[in-house]
């Protein structure tokens, strides 16, 4: 067998019906779409349409809301911080924001902040700036030797 001697199995492909082309040709008049109607004509997109009964969409109740002014935080472990110290991508001697794990490759983009989270463990003395952090993470970050600095959120009294 030789390069130019490759092809398809015989009836492995068909070719395409011009449809609406006279009605000599099997597939003209209506071109396969049945008799007129509305999805017999172009553009036709009734999607969610349920012949007039009431749609699922309106029959199940509505529920919650979302909160359009809610933060959201790039969440960051622990130990992916470690990982990057470890690895040189990270300066422990100087403070670990969100610049720094944007630069480090450890976060792809920044949204409202990051969020330090507490899987993984921290070995290496760093300070750390964050918008936010578990109990567990500030207990870890503590209990290492480092120290986090997150914004003062006034009480609600």
């Amino acid at each position: 067998m030789k390069l130019n001697e490759i092809k398809d199995n015989e009836g492995s492909t068909k070719d395409r019906i011009r449809v609406g082309r006279g009605i000599g040709s099997g597939k003209g008049k209506t071109g396969g779409r049945g008799v007129k109607g509305q999805k017999a004509r172009s553009g036709v997109a009734v999607n969610g349409f349920e012949g007039g009964q009431m749609p699922i969409y309106r029959r199940l109740p509505k529920r919650g809301f979302n909160n359009i002014f809610a933060s959201e935080f790039v969440v960051v472990s622990l130990g992916r911080i470690q990982t990057a110290i470890d690895a040189k991508k990270l300066d422990a001697s100087a403070p670990i924001d969100a610049a720094a794990l944007k630069a480090a490759g450890v976060i792809s983009r920044l949204k409202d902040g990051v969020r330090i989270l507490s899987d993984g463990e921290l070995t290496t003395k760093v300070s750390i700036v964050a918008a936010g952090a578990s109990k567990a993470a500030v207990e870890k970050i503590e209990k290492s030797g480092s120290s986090i600095q997150l914004p003062v959120v006034a009480s609600a009294e």
